[in-house]
């Protein structure tokens, strides 16, 4: 049987990615950062994903490995704790993860590292559908994070032939309650989600992309933006755009309420779409 770690286990995304890897026959170690009574795995480890010791703990015997372990904001900490506190855990993973003999990993990145979402002023993407080429705008330290998190994750490979899938994820939750909020925030105020591309991501789906990211990434590393295909707001998509982000080029016509994503990688490379859509009407 398949043996997977799967770090930051405790967190929304992270349990959901245990249960599903469970229902899918791997033996899950967990690491969380504090004991957690709702984590079912067959081994869980208590301790700090930055920390060596418990890292190479978790890692004992394990072919595969999920890292979720971060904080997921800029307010989450300090600027020093989200940026030093996130990249850290990063780099122990991995490179313990190649040392004791791990050949493929999935780390959580986020659409974030484009830095308009958290940016101190507005800022504006490049174009649209935005891609994972998208020229980024970093001014915090989460996104600064993740685009070090990608780059270690790419040195790894090079370093030594782990292969990494990062996957870009936007704003994600449960449908009956954190999406819902968000939905009915979005609904009375657009203008609160154009720095987002009014994207999110069911969390059932959410952990269907690190299951495939596991299964189906190729070897080397690659970069993978997953969202729903469509926006979490019941206005067309186009009409949005000429209103919050009318100065910004279009490099093709958004259907409907379409998230101005580009998706192409995801289904191409991993097979993934997603399944949970939230229904706008």
């Amino acid at each position: 049987m398949p043996r997977a770690l799967i770090t930051g286990a405790a967190g929304q995304l992270g349990r959901q990615t245990v249960a599903l890897f469970n229902a899918e026959g791997f033996v899950v170690t967990a690491l969380v950062l504090e004991p957690h009574e709702h984590v079912d795995a067959d081994r869980v480890v208590v301790g700090n994903a930055g920390n060596l010791a418990v890292v190479r703990n978790a890692l004992r015997d394990v072919d595969v490995v999920v890292h979720l372990a971060a904080l997921p904001s800029p307010n989450a900490g300090t600027a020093e704790e989200v940026f030093c506190g996130n990249t850290c855990a990063t780099f122990t993973v991995l490179e313990q993860s190649a040392l004791a003999g791990v050949r493929h990993a999935v780390i959580a990145s986020s659409q974030a590292i484009s830095g308009l979402p958290f940016a101190p002023q507005a800022r504006q993407p490049a174009y649209v559908p935005v891609d994972e080429a998208i020229p980024l705008q970093i001014a915090d330290p989460y996104a600064l994070s993740k685009a070090t998190d990608e780059a270690t994750a790419h040195m790894m490979w090079w370093r030594h032939g782990l292969s990494v899938c990062a996957l870009r994820f936007p704003y994600i939750g449960a449908a009956d309650s954190r999406l819902r909020a968000r939905a009915q925030q979005l609904r009375d105020d657009p203008s609160l989600g154009a720095c987002e591309l009014w994207a999110y991501l069911d969390l059932r789906d959410a952990a269907r992309a690190c299951l495939l990211a596991v299964q189906r990434a190729p070897d080397g590393f690659e970069v993978i933006a997953v969202a729903a295909p469509n926006t979490l707001v019941p206005y067309p998509t186009e009409g949005l755009l000429d209103k919050y982000l009318p100065e910004v080029p279009r490099r093709r016509h958004c259907a409907d309420n379409e998230v101005p994503l580009d998706l192409r990688r995801a289904k191409t490379i991993l097979g993934f779409e997603a399944e949970h859509v939230w229904a706008t009407s």
